[in-house]
């Protein structure tokens, strides 16, 4: 499978995705080169999200995984009509599983500009939102800080409690993590929120929903050997290679791959 982000936020998914599918090997990309993706514009998003879908389908990919609120937001409904045969997952803000278990009728949603901006976000609060009231924060400069591994910093906290604190003000008992980098500070979160608040992490959805569309397609691996895992990175190795071991417990190796012209992905 192939699965890709603006950069490790990605990795949040992939470990659902180990969890469930233990079998399956999986190609990863991390565009770092351009993250963040949330303050780019859509037509530079669907450029990236196209140069690296074609990268993974290369690769013999048999299902892609956008494993990104923003690329989804701006660029999944595009791939679905530039890629026919292709069968993808991406990421929805996970309002209707909030809807249904606040008791305050009173949701923070914490995502980027362009996931808050884009038509996916409106349709899923349309459909989801109503008779809840959401409250909204873009975390400024908190996907840099994890793309650093700082998970626990006090600069990380003090975006965290910026975004959170004024929403506890509020009353919410929900808070959406609307971007995939945000999972690993959840520990971070929940230390400010407290634990009567819940927090809602959409990865373990979207592996279940991967498997369901595998086993649907008589694709999925059922053998008893663990699956191995690729990296690619457009950024510096030595950075990522820094950061991994905080967001996962295996080893893996990282691969360079570079841009041409910002439209195809070369070795």
């Amino acid at each position: 499978m192939g699965v890709f982000d603006s950069g490790v936020g990605g990795l949040s998914v992939l470990k659902a995705m180990r969890e469930q599918m233990p079998a399956e090997n999986i190609i990863y990309f991390g565009d770092q080169e351009h993250v963040p993706y949330g303050a780019r514009s859509m037509e530079e998003i669907q450029k990236f999200s196209e140069g690296i879908t074609q990268f993974l389908l290369d690769k013999n990919s048999k299902l892609i995984v956008v494993a990104c609120n923003t690329a989804s937001a701006a660029a999944l409904t595009y791939l679905r009509q530039r890629f026919l045969d292709v069968s993808f997952v991406g990421m929805e803000p996970a309002v209707k599983p909030a809807a249904e278990i606040t008791k305050t009728g009173k949701v923070g949603v914490l995502a980027t500009p362009a996931t808050f901006q884009g038509a996916l976000y409106a349709s899923v609060v349309e459909r989801f939102g109503t008779g809840v009231e959401l409250f909204q924060d873009t975390c400024p400069g908190l996907v840099s800080r994890i793309e650093k591994g700082e998970l626990d910093t006090d600069a990380t906290r003090t975006i965290l409690e910026n975004a959170l604190h004024p929403m506890l003000e509020k009353n919410i008992d929900t808070v959406v993590l609307g971007c995939t980098h945000y999972p690993f500070v959840i520990p971070l979160i929940q230390q400010i929120v407290g634990k009567d608040v819940r927090v809602i992490d959409p990865a373990p959805s979207v592996a279940k929903q991967a498997k369901r569309l595998l086993e649907a397609d008589g694709m999925r691996s059922i053998s008893d050997t663990k699956g191995n895992i690729q990296y690619f990175t457009s950024g510096d190795i030595s950075v990522v290679e820094s950061v991994l071991p905080k967001l996962l417990q295996e080893d893996i190796t990282v691969q360079q791959v570079f841009w041409e012209d910002d439209r195809q992905i070369v070795a």
